[in-house]
């Protein structure tokens, strides 16, 4: 990697990590009572929302891979679907993953599935920006000889 497309993969982490802190610290001005311990819900999904939004304005301001052919609208709006489907099925995975590292499976249903968001949100969600719904690049990123 050349040094300039490592100083903005830094500076998209720390602002990630930014949008982390402001997430647990700017809801308290907005909504009466909050806290990260006491409403952790909020805090779930309010963190979910922050990242992923920071993830995807960065890309789209970025473009880490421009694409020399325009595409048309409706290749566009398959693989924005495809790339929902493979975030939805991450959220599926981290929660099967977390339930069988014993988190319980029917009483805080809510909170594990959240927590699984925040998972593939964090991991799965810049990848998709990335390389997207392509399977082979993925696999070609992710596998020992890729």
């Amino acid at each position: 990697m050349r040094e300039a497309e490592i100083r903005r993969l830094l500076a998209a982490n720390l602002l990630c990590a930014l949008a982390i802190v402001l997430a647990a610290v700017a809801p308290a001005f907005f909504l009466d009572g909050f806290s990260v311990l006491g409403t952790h819900l909020t805090w779930l999904c309010v963190c979910s929302v922050c990242v992923a939004t920071l993830n995807i304005i960065l890309h789209l301001v970025l473009k880490p891979n421009p694409s020399p052919k325009r595409r048309s609208f409706a290749y566009k709006m398959s693989r924005f679907l495809k790339c929902c489907i493979y975030f939805f099925m991450s959220c599926i995975l981290f929660h099967a993953i977390i339930v069988l590292y014993g988190a319980p499976l029917i009483e805080l249903v809510t909170e594990t599935f959240l927590f699984a968001v925040l998972l593939s949100t964090f991991t799965t969600l810049q990848c998709l920006c990335l390389l997207g719904p392509n399977i082979q690049a993925w696999i070609r990123v992710f596998s020992k000889n890729g």
